[in-house]
């Protein structure tokens, strides 16, 4: 009994019961203060509103800035039955989508003549728009205090200049701090002092962003100062070298990104043509059946976008190599020694994989959504922007041939692969059951070609046709790498990628690869085994 409350303790108990069980459910001070002040402004007049909203965006909510936006862009309002204050988000028809100012979450659909809309003039939305940048500039995120600034680095009137040179003595971050210094350049090019915009000059030369670059060259063009003018002509060259520069190397990684994904097509192919010297002309369909996949896990997982895709690839791996052994057993091992045949009867399955597909899921594309994680780019510059998909492609790719590298050269099934591919007989003489390496080696190939779909499903939309675009590429990565050899098919895809997207801006999608396919013919004429020959007595064979 020692644990039960005795004498006053039994008191204490009974009084704060109520509030032990049944706390009340307050509403936060910063809330109720920013729902007050903004209730202020139905019936205020545009003097007051200019006061209100810089009460509002003294509360620090939130929601201020989205909500101080919305008021400037007139799509704030209030219904008529409850007086109670929304967000517009869209019109659709008849209909306004509504959003909760306080959570920013949607609000249902009201009719347009069930809404009041609080007004403004070019006086309160210019109050607005400082109002909104002074407030970003205090943020606590520096990614909004940089697009902050880049914003007003758009109409750097008096006021604006102003909270860039008060804003500039407190930033603590670098990068935002150049920004600053940009912008406040840029507002000095309009000074009267040659020797001021002569400074300016020299800090904005040190940009690459095309804003700063179209506004030197309008320097160019009236600036009457002999010696700003050679300036900002020096710093127009300086900014278009280093635009050149970083637009190459923004080309080269898309080259890497389209390689990345010829060579997922490529490697699977590599292994089942090096192996069995069979011409698969349904990889590219064994492709389309991971991309497939991948829109079905999708659409198994709508709550679940960002870890879809992560399900996806074991199950587009399981799906399009079970296809692929199924595809072996059945109709590819009574076809060996027999090129010909097997292109014409793979090239069969093709046609029935394609109408499979029409069947079950229609002739129409289907769009797989990219997860969250996968969105955006990653901004390095004003010149150089990598958008995380493709990002994520190339380090996916290299995963993916670590891995198949890591499996041929250290497990049982990927010796007796290598051993099959450089001698069959000898292979076969030695014990190993080549027809079981056979139906492993191509329900590899195959699930390899099913991962490429996943990858493929997040540059473009998922269709029947999709193994057609891809699988006269990926044949010409094989040869021009090498017949069976996992190195050549990675530096074959890559190169042949980053070829393509250089040759692009001069000669057009369609002739780039015209150029690509005669360059890759005459290069054959000279090495027709390719870059990386396979080695083994039976190589010649292949």
């Amino acid at each position: 009994m020692k644990f039960l409350p005795s004498g006053g303790q039994w008191v204490w108990t009974l009084l704060l019961a109520p509030w032990i069980l049944f706390p009340i459910q307050a509403q936060p001070p910063t809330d109720a203060a920013f729902l007050s002040t903004l209730g202020e402004l139905r019936e205020a007049s545009y003097s007051e509103k200019e006061t209100i909203a810089e009460r509002l965006s003294k509360t620090g909510h939130p929601s201020v800035r989205a909500v101080l936006t919305g008021f400037m862009e007139d799509r704030l309002c209030f219904r008529n039955s409850d007086r109670k204050v929304f967000l517009v988000k869209s019109n659709e028809g008849d209909s306004l989508n509504l959003a909760d100012p306080l959570t920013l979450k949607d609000a249902g659909f009201a009719s347009a003549d069930s809404l009041t809309k609080i007004g403004t003039n070019n006086g309160l939305r210019h109050v607005l728009r400082t109002t909104i940048a002074h407030f970003a500039l205090s943020s606590p995120d520096v990614s909004v205090r940089m697009e902050a600034v880049r914003e007003m680095q758009q109409s750097l009137d008096e006021p604006t200049v102003a909270l860039l040179r008060e804003r500039s003595g407190v930033e603590t971050n670098p990068g935002v701090k150049n920004e600053i210094a940009t912008g406040l350049a840029l507002a000095s090019l309009d000074g009267s002092d040659p020797n001021a915009r002569l400074e300016a000059v020299a800090t904005l030369g040190k940009s690459v962003s095309q804003v700063v670059r179209n506004r030197l060259a309008l320097l160019l063009e009236n600036e009457s100062d002999a010696k700003v003018r050679r300036a900002a002509a020096a710093a127009v060259a300086t900014i278009d070298q280093w635009r050149t520069f970083y637009s190459a190397i923004e080309t080269l990684f898309f080259g890497l990104s389209l390689g990345s994904v010829l060579v997922l097509i490529a490697i699977g192919l590599a292994i089942t043509f090096g192996v069995m010297g069979v011409i698969n002309m349904a990889h590219g369909e064994l492709m389309m059946l991971g991309a497939y996949t991948t829109y079905a896990v999708q659409t198994a997982m709508p709550g679940h976008i960002g870890l879809s895709v992560l399900v996806a690839i074991p199950a587009a791996f399981l799906v399009s190599g079970s296809t692929g052994v199924l595809l072996e057993r059945t109709i590819i091992r009574f076809l060996y020694g027999r090129p010909l045949e097997t292109l014409l009867a793979t090239f069969g399955v093709s046609l029935f994989l394609q109408q499979s597909v029409r069947s079950i899921f229609s002739a129409l594309n289907r769009s797989v959504v990219t997860p969250e994680w996968m969105s955006g780019s990653l901004r390095l510059n004003d010149a150089l922007t990598i958008t995380y998909n493709r990002l994520y492609i190339v380090i996916f790719t290299l995963l993916v041939f670590s891995l198949i590298l890591a499996v041929l050269k250290r497990t049982r099934i990927g010796l007796d692969i290598r051993a099959v591919s450089q001698n069959r007989a000898m292979a076969k003489a030695m014990g190993i059951r080549t027809e079981w390496v056979d139906a492993m080696t191509f329900g590899l190939g195959s699930g390899i070609a099913g991962v490429a779909g996943v990858a493929l499903s997040q540059l473009t939309n998922v269709g029947p046709n999709l193994g057609q675009s891809y699988i006269i590429d990926s044949f010409m990565v094989v040869v021009f790498g090498g017949v069976g050899n996992l190195w050549g098919s990675l530096i074959g895809g890559m190169s042949m990628g980053v070829l393509n997207k250089l040759l692009e801006p001069y000669a057009g999608a369609v002739l780039a690869k015209i150029f690509v396919l005669v360059a890759l013919i005459l290069f054959i004429q000279a090495r027709p085994r390719g870059l990386f020959p396979q080695a083994g007595r039976a190589a010649e064979d292949k």
